[in-house]
């Protein structure tokens, strides 16, 4: 099909988005196009104004707004429990369990000698400063179950060890609500690995 210049520049640029096809990306254009004037100016100033007063916390890393972010400045937060994150969208994804009070520590990826990414690529000094500190006691380790992921917590595992901290993993395992024979051998091991006394 074929746009109007600025239609098929907006189809593209929502392309370009995660996740977005290119048929959800002309729904959204045309969606837009159709909408009140309003409506795309609120989603074009919202969009500004995150990237313009958004930034990354100077002892967390996570996105905020202020420095230090709402969660490291809270004084009900526990900072003597890291939480190790991959990414800032997987802090987000914690705080909506409800269930974690101490704080947060993003590295801005993982391990990837592959792409080129190693050790120095990632925040990991800034982790090694805040554990200098003495306040910390234990670490979490939260990557995710991919290659890098795992290869970054065996990493941060190797490094942390010897200095003295309780270093702890996120237990993987079946989801809530998942059905036993539609797992996968590696999902069932390790919520087998990962169990709990009832």
């Amino acid at each position: 099909m074929t746009y109007t210049r600025p239609v098929a520049r907006l189809v593209e640029e929502f392309k370009r988005l995660p996740g977005i096809g290119a048929r959800t990306a002309q729904r959204l254009a045309f969606y837009l196009l159709s909408a009140p004037p309003e409506e795309a100016r609120r989603l074009a100033e919202a969009i500004r104004e995150a990237r313009e007063k958004t930034f990354y916390c100077s002892v967390c890393g996570n996105y905020t707004d202020t420095d230090p972010c709402s969660i490291c400045s809270d004084p009900r937060r526990d900072p003597s429990v890291i939480c190790v994150v991959e990414m800032p969208r997987d802090v987000a994804a914690v705080e909506r369990a409800r269930c974690f009070r101490g704080v947060y520590h993003v590295l801005h990826g993982s391990l990837s000698p592959l792409d080129g990414i190693g050790p120095d690529r990632l925040r990991i000094q800034e982790l090694l400063r805040r554990i200098e500190e003495g306040k910390v006691q234990e670490v979490i380790l939260a990557t995710s179950s991919t290659t890098e992921g795992e290869a970054t917590a065996l990493y941060l595992h190797r490094l942390l060890k010897p200095l003295g901290l309780k270093i702890s993993r996120l237990a993987y395992g079946l989801p809530v609500g998942a059905e036993i024979e539609l797992a996968d051998e590696e999902t069932i091991s390790r919520a087998l690995e990962g169990r709990r006394e009832m």
